[in-house]
């Protein structure tokens, strides 16, 4: 049987951020690369999808979701080379793989599957929707968080993956983060 390099470009241990549109992930994800003096990955999608909707006023489409997943994928790559110890990730293959089946009827395309399964991360930090939804141009289901909180969480415990949920204030969040990471590197 073939075993796989877990993190081919170095020895950090890759870290999602992971949860529901609006639930302070990409804030936890800059306080906790500056803790661990690390760096962090940013969601590619955001920025891909804003330039959609900046230059054409469309919203996501299965069509848009492939190259996604590549260009978060080679974000994450292009950051390992640079972090210690840790890389947070703003998202990742799993995520995509939740909006698609969440917001296109249950289909997540194949190649994304395929995906998921390809690439290890180490651990989960799961954010409840405990803090408040901030509107922008991209997010779309502010009354279905607990829905979508559940749906999140649930795929961790199908692919059996490690993670912590973190709740209440962002301090209270890095302050649950780094116990949890710190007993993870102890």
């Amino acid at each position: 049987m073939e075993k796989r390099d877990k993190h081919p470009h170095n020895s950090c241990l890759r870290v999602v951020l992971y949860g529901p549109e609006s639930t302070g992930k990409t804030t936890l994800a800059k306080a906790l690369a500056d803790h661990y003096q690390t760096t962090w990955v940013p969601e590619f999608a955001r920025d891909f999808l804003q330039d959609k909707w900046d230059r054409l006023q469309q919203q996501c489409t299965l069509d848009d979701l492939l190259p996604i997943a590549k260009g978060q994928i080679h974000a994450e790559e292009n950051a390992q080379a640079h972090a210690n110890r840790f890389l947070f990730c703003d998202t990742n293959i799993l995520v995509t793989k939740v909006w698609s089946e969440t917001h296109f009827n249950g289909y997540c395309a194949p190649e994304i599957l395929e995906l998921v399964n390809q690439r290890p991360y180490d651990f989960y930090l799961l954010t409840q929707t405990d803090v408040p939804w901030e509107k922008d141009d991209l997010r779309d289901r502010p009354h279905q968080r607990e829905q979508m909180y559940a749906y999140f969480k649930d795929q961790l415990d199908h692919y059996k993956l490690p993670y912590v949920s973190l709740h209440g204030t962002p301090q209270e969040r890095v302050k649950q983060a780094t116990q949890a990471l710190d007993n993870l590197i102890s």
